[in-house]
């Protein structure tokens, strides 16, 4: 299933001031794909330009060879993208359940939303013993799973993954990780948007870095470790 991303000369900021300068990269099918950035970098106004939440001043987002740059958000979504918000952002007074129903609000046929959500609890076992639980209640690992499985939820081609790490103990941040590794796995694109370095560059298969709204550096993530473009971004 094809899930190309591309991002080409995208300029995009608010009032007449641009956070990104001409920002290209590309999310290729099937892979894991990172962009690393401290805070001010411009990772948030990138998401928010391919969601069309923030519309490119100039540039195009291609998604599967289809331009999306002036899309609707609710169209984008429905051309195969689901984003996993910052800060997990989960419904507190609803169910683990019924907050996994809320990412399938598109889908019409009961019996598929059904299917969905035990595949959802076949990736996370926990989610099952507690699907009648209040997400409110539940500690920051699990609603973080919540969230995740709420994306998954829409079948999307890619998987738009923002600061996954947020809020989160090291054990948690690794334990998510791996999340994220296995449903790559299932051959969904995911597209990790992190702070995180190393833990990210130990999943990913492609990187970017972004600093001060323009891509710094760009490759393997195995390779992307060690540049000093990438310390550069981080620590000046």
């Amino acid at each position: 299933m094809s899930a190309r991303l591309d991002i080409a000369d995208v300029y995009a900021g608010y009032d007449r001031a641009d956070v990104l300068d001409g920002v290209t990269l590309t999310v290729e099918p099937g892979r894991i794909t990172c962009l690393l950035g401290a805070n001010g970098s411009g990772k948030t106004t990138l998401i928010r330009a391919i969601l069309g939440l923030t519309p490119p001043r100039a540039g195009r987002v291609l998604f599967d060879g289809r331009d999306i740059t002036r899309l609707p958000t609710h169209k984008v979504i429905a051309a195969g993208i689901a984003c996993i918000p910052e800060g997990r952002r989960v419904f507190p007074k609803f169910t683990v359940e019924e907050n996994l129903r809320t990412g399938a609000y598109q889908e019409s046929s009961e019996a598929v939303t059904r299917d969905r959500i035990a595949e959802i609890y076949a990736i996370f076992p926990r989610l099952k013993e507690r699907r009648a639980q209040l997400a409110g209640t539940m500690s920051g690992g699990e609603q973080a799973m919540v969230s995740i499985g709420r994306g998954l939820m829409r079948a999307p081609k890619l998987l738009l993954i923002d600061e996954p790490s947020l809020g989160l103990s090291p054990r948690l941040v690794k334990e998510n990780f791996a999340i994220i590794r296995s449903i790559n796995e299932r051959g969904i694109t995911v597209f990790l948007v992190e702070q995180n370095v190393h833990q990210t560059l130990a999943i990913a298969h492609d990187g970017y870095v972004l600093s001060k709204g323009r891509v710094v550096a760009a490759g393997p993530a195995r390779e992307l470790a060690g540049r000093p473009e990438v310390r550069e971004a981080y620590f000046g």
